[in-house]
């Protein structure tokens, strides 16, 4: 269940968190909800909409209801046969899950040339199809007034959770209580949740990752940035774990691949689910991720990445088992790197923040009483989040400590049959009946994605942190007497030792082991030997007790929140802007035009790049490596209908300026006519941080040209049949 009001102190986020307020510039700056479509109708029509706005708030119609989530990334549907298109690292889990060292698909890519050659993807994979977007506001808040603290936090949570039950009655569903605006609205969103997902097509590495992480989030760009999937139902149309007996499943509708070429200027919009912005913070938070937490979290993936790349070095299994955690390290390092690069080409971009919030807090003073209480509630916010940084490193350190690897595993059976011992609806969240298939799923997986010596080592990087950067009032006791060291040790004498019996005598390792542990009773956990299972034991009561803290202080930032949001729309409004929602993973709209940008002085860049210009990137070695069979497409002059007589060429990637972030991954690009024209894929490094600041003069997404995948298709991969059955002329 997605209720958005506990903060991940407890685990070191994956995926980008921005944290800076800019109200909206410009109509263009915003993810927008699909409700909102209506009232921007004039704007969009003036950069060039053909469509109804209208149509664009419609989730049963095309072409909202062909876009779907992955769960982290965008996809969508482009076949009546349940053929799915998003971004090749996107499904670079699946295609990492379904290779060895003797068949590596990411290296070499894949095409399954009927649907009994599909494979199943990694049995966590789900496709999620919106159906319903439903206020319940009311539902959730009415009578919180009286309540604070771990109150309302447990208020929200049960109310939430009973409007879910509720909702999945039917079967085959998910749904989830979203927040938006800090909690002053809520929605509840219906998907059909659909299990059996397989692996269809993926170009080589050497296209699908082309340029590597070297190239990530720059231009110019000419990475082949995608891959198909596809949806699988029972027979009789329902969702329905993995079976051979499954058949495509039929959506409603489908986008449909334009043949028509873009040129710059035109318009285009994105839709998808973007998962994480906070533009709508304030200068304490902003302060903090400059000067600390980003920082802290940039050595920790560097030191990791080392820490994989020394211990896989002789190890080709391990490193494709590791193959998919590294790329994501690598994108989130440079991700947060690349906001402090940007902050740091800002004047002062706390102070920006600050004369933001001035300004605001002036107009509230203007208002006499009307807004004495947002005055008061934003202080009392601000004073909330300063307590909260009290002890921001042990939440952290001891958080990865016992989330991550081999000790994850443990705590989450521990807790796991700690929570079986309740009524459903009282269990935590991811711990309910309804979470019982993926955490058996992931249990199944661990062996694709987990090596005992890599492990170790990042358990030893891990605990050295923690011994090294939480302060001493700050430590854990407990933790504290399983490593034998006091709280003013800031090194571990015989860690080595102690890792190598933790891991040599725990059975955890062995799938069968890790299944027969996720049906044991909370008892019989407690009373094992498994030297993994007792650290679980040992640190649990901790943990459980940090949570009741934070959602006590989750609570009462519900309280405030919203009031100071409520004063935010107030003070736009007042001055005729327009207020989106931050992202938070449900689906939005967003819309521009395709759109070159000067990165720096004298230098201005064009939106498109041609395949051409990839030949000339290729130096024969990874990251810019070329199959030897596109070199020799290419060179032969082959696909004449994928050339823009614009460009003399195929176009590769192209920019745009539409308003994106991590989670739009895969989302489809259309043109004016609701047309599929590419995929977006990344965003260009100025941008970085435009979850916290939008410039609409820096601000670029990065999208792969439809036509740059029909002509790999058609002239590399030989994929034709899929071009078929989207439709599509091929030579």
């Amino acid at each position: 269940m997605k209720i958005r009001l506990l903060p991940a102190a407890l685990a070191l986020a994956l995926l980008p968190a921005a944290v800076l307020n800019a109200p909206a510039a410009h109509a263009d700056e915003g993810m927008w909800q699909p409700s909102q479509m209506p009232e921007l109708g004039d704007r969009l029509r003036e950069l060039g909409l053909r469509m109804d706005p209208a149509s664009l708030s419609d989730l049963a119609s095309k072409p909202l209801d062909a876009v779907i989530s992955l769960g982290g990334c965008t996809a969508s549907f482009v076949s009546p046969q349940g053929l799915v298109v998003t971004n090749h690292h996107c499904a670079y889990g699946n295609i990492q899950y379904n290779s060895t060292p003797e068949r590596d698909l990411l290296a070499e890519g894949f095409v399954a040339a009927t649907l009994a050659d599909e494979l199943p993807a990694a049995p966590t994979s789900r496709i999620y199809v919106t159906q319903d977007i439903r206020d319940v506001t009311g539902q959730v808040t009415q009578g919180l007034e009286s309540m604070d603290g771990k109150a309302r936090y447990d208020a929200i949570d049960a109310r939430s959770k009973a409007l879910v039950a509720e909702c999945e009655a039917p079967g085959g569903l998910r749904c989830n209580v979203y927040d938006f605006h800090g909690g002053l609205q809520f929605s509840l969103i219906r998907q059909l949740e659909i299990q059996d997902v397989r692996l269809v097509y993926a170009p080589s590495g050497m296209i699908g990752k082309f340029g590597g992480d070297e190239d990530n989030f720059e231009w110019p760009r000419h990475t082949g940035d995608w891959a198909f999937l596809r949806a699988y139902v029972a027979p009789d149309g329902t969702p329905a774990p993995y079976s051979e007996d499954n058949v495509p499943y039929q959506p409603a509708s489908w986008l449909t691949v334009s043949q028509q070429p873009l040129a710059e200027g035109d318009y285009v919009m994105v839709t998808g689910y973007p998962g994480r912005t906070n533009r709508y913070r304030l200068p304490g938070e902003v302060a903090e991720t400059i000067e600390w937490r980003y920082p802290v979290l940039v050595r920790y993936f560097q030191d990791s990445l080392d820490v994989i790349e020394r211990t896989t070095a002789d190890d080709p299994a391990a490193a494709l088992k590791y193959a998919s955690t590294v790329a994501g390290y690598n994108n989130v390092l440079k991700l947060y790197q690349g906001n402090l690069d940007g902050f740091a080409r800002m004047d002062d971009p706390v102070g920006m923040k600050q004369a933001r919030e001035d300004e605001l807090e002036a107009w509230l003073s203007a208002q006499g009483d009307g807004g004495a209480g947002a005055l008061e509630a934003i202080a009392a916010l601000e004073q909330e989040l300063a307590e909260a940084r009290q002890t921001r490193e042990r939440d952290l350190w001891f958080g990865n400590v016992v989330g991550g690897g081999l000790a994850g595993t443990a705590m989450q059976l521990y807790r796991n049959a700690i929570e079986k011992e309740k009524p459903d609806a009282e269990r935590e969240s991811g711990y309910q009946e309804r979470d019982a298939a993926r955490i058996r799923g992931a249990m199944e997986a661990l062996d694709k994605r987990f090596d005992p010596v890599v492990d170790k080592a990042l358990m030893a990087l891990r605990l050295q942190r923690y011994a090294s950067q939480v302060p001493a009032g700050q430590r854990v006791a407990e933790l504290d007497a399983w490593l034998g060291i006091d709280a003013s040790d800031n090194t571990i004498p015989g860690l080595e030792a102690k890792l190598d019996a933790l891991y040599a005598g725990t059975s955890l390792e062995d799938a069968a082991a890790r299944l027969g542990w996720l049906e044991a009773d909370r008892v019989a956990i407690e009373a094992s030997d498994d030297p993994a299972l007792r650290l679980a034991v040992a640190m649990m009561p901790v943990v459980l007790a940090e949570e009741a803290e934070e959602k006590a202080r989750a609570g009462r930032i519900a309280a405030l929140r919203p009031r100071y949001m409520q004063a935010m729309i107030d003070f736009n409004a007042s001055q005729g802007r327009p207020v989106y929602p931050d992202a938070n993973s449900s689906l939005r709209i967003t819309f521009g035009t395709v759109r070159g940008y000067s990165p720096r002085d004298g230098v201005r860049t064009v939106p498109f790049t041609t395949l051409e210009g990839l030949v000339d990137k290729v130096t024969g070695e990874e990251p810019f490596a070329s199959p030897q069979s596109q070199l020799d497409a290419i060179a032969d002059g082959r696909g004449e209908r994928y050339r823009m007589a614009s460009l003399g060429d195929v176009p590769v990637n192209f920019l745009s300026d539409v308003d994106t972030t991590g989670g739009n991954s895969g989302s489809p690009t259309l043109n004016a006519d609701g047309e599929l024209v590419g995929l977006l894929f990344d965003g260009n490094y100025e941008s970085l941080n435009a979850g916290w600041i939008f410039n609409p003069e820096l601000t670029r997404s990065i999208h792969v040209d439809t036509r740059y995948m029909r002509w790999v298709m058609d002239e590399v991969d030989h994929a034709e049949h899929l071009l078929e059955e989207m439709g599509l002329p091929h030579d």
